[in-house]
C-alpha cells in the first residue's frame, strides 16, 4: 500500500512540474539564462494576487465553497513568484562569481604557459 501511495505521490509530482504554467516558468527561471529575469517574474505575482482578492470576494458573497481552492492556489502561486526574484537574484551573484574565479584561473594558466593573447582570431579554411 505504501509504495503504492509513493507511486502515486511521485507521478502526480512530475505531471504537475512538466505541465503547469508557474512550475514551466520557475524552471525557465532557474537556468543560467533564465536568472536575469527573476526581478521582472515577480510581476506575475500581481495576477495572482488580484485573483486571490477577486476569489474571496466571490466566496464571502455566497458562491460555492470550492473556490477557496482556487484562492489557496493563487496565494500560493503569488508567494512563488514573489520568492523567486530574490532567489534568483542570490544565485546570479553566485553563479556570476564563479565564472569571475574560472576566468582568473584560466587566465593564470594561460600566463604561466607563456600563452599570449591573440587579439584577432584564426580563421580555418574548412577545405584544406
Amino acid at each position: 500500500m505504501f509504495e503504492f501511495i509513493l507511486a502515486a505521490t511521485a507521478r502526480s509530482y512530475f505531471f504537475l512540474r512538466r505541465f503547469m504554467p508557474t512550475a514551466i516558468v520557475i524552471d525557465a527561471i532557474n537556468t543560467r539564462r533564465g536568472l536575469k529575469w527573476g526581478v521582472p517574474a515577480m510581476l506575475l505575482a500581481v495576477p495572482y494576487a488580484l485573483a486571490a482578492v477577486y476569489s474571496r470576494g466571490q466566496i464571502e458573497a455566497g458562491s460555492p465553497g470550492w473556490l477557496n481552492l482556487l484562492e489557496i492556489l493563487c496565494l500560493w502561486n503569488t508567494l512563488k513568484f514573489l520568492m523567486i526574484g530574490p532567489i534568483s537574484l542570490l544565485k546570479l551573484m553566485v553563479v556570476r562569481a564563479r565564472e569571475a574565479v574560472a576566468r582568473r584561473r584560466m587566465t593564470r594558466t594561460l600566463l604561466a604557459d607563456d600563452v599570449e593573447h591573440v587579439d584577432e582570431p584564426i580563421l580555418v579554411s574548412r577545405h584544406g
